[in-house]
């Protein structure tokens, strides 16, 4: 596989050159730092993946591919900012990695380019099926109307059930999406997420207070939300599991 590294960054390039090398079967045939060097050097080199910042001096990375001539490389981003994935994704991006680069990361995107490379007439593949379980550090991909986010799980700090639907809280935001709350219990970590009654689900993590209530119920105050109330069946699950 021919790889072109794009970023304004030399430590950038020189660190994921480094990392390359030690996945088999790879060829880094050329580096650019910054757009105009890119459309020079690409469509002399055909690089099978290109590995391409985003915010560079000038222009961006989205700037390079809507300028560049087909047939265009596979793309796998590599920026310091996560606010750009959706745009990456829109992009057709196969990857988007975080720096500081990850080896396993990085070895998974160039796993992914070259299923994609052996296969040419299919589509990407789908994403990951909906009752597949999430972990702390997952990102999704929230979509409300015209609205969309993409977010780490640990910043949901509460869901609340609205029939069939789920509104999530997370930051200052709010969506409202089709899923039930139990499918959405069912889908995010148990170590993060208690029920706390019938229609509040809660990241433990963001709790700021919690103080006995009625009948042997919990009263909880969330950091910078609201103020919930465990069930006493779930007030004792709280004790159970998070009592010294």
């Amino acid at each position: 596989m021919k790889i072109v590294i794009i970023d304004d960054e030399r430590l950038a390039r020189e660190e994921l050159r480094t990392l390359l090398s030690d996945l088999p079967e790879l060829e880094v045939i050329g580096e650019a730092a910054n757009v105009t060097q890119a459309l020079k050097l690409l469509p002399r080199l055909q690089p099978d993946l290109i590995f391409l910042d985003i915010e560079m001096p000038g222009r961006t990375g989205f700037d390079l591919l809507e300028a560049l001539p087909p047939p265009h490389p596979q793309v796998v981003f590599v920026t310091a900012y996560d606010a750009f994935a959706l745009r990456a994704f829109e992009v057709n991006a196969l990857d988007y990695l975080m720096k500081p680069v990850h080896p396993q990361r990085l070895a998974q995107a160039v796993a992914r380019v070259r299923g994609q490379l052996a296969r040419p007439e299919e589509p990407v593949p789908p994403p990951a099926d909906l009752s597949t379980p999430l972990k702390e550090d997952d990102r999704v991909y929230v979509r409300d109307g015209e609205r969309s986010w993409f977010i780490p799980v640990r910043t949901l700090h509460l869901l609340e059930a609205e029939g069939n639907y789920t509104r999530l809280h997370f930051g200052t935001e709010t969506a409202l999406l089709y899923r039930t709350l139990n499918s959405m219990e069912a889908r995010l970590p148990a170590a993060l997420f208690l029920r706390a009654n019938r229609s509040q689900l809660v990241n433990i993590s963001h709790l700021d207070k919690v103080e006995p209530w009625f009948s042997n119920s919990l009263k909880a105050k969330l950091r910078g939300g609201p103020e919930i109330e465990f069930s006493r069946r779930q007030a004792q699950l709280f004790r159970d599991r998070l009592s010294l």
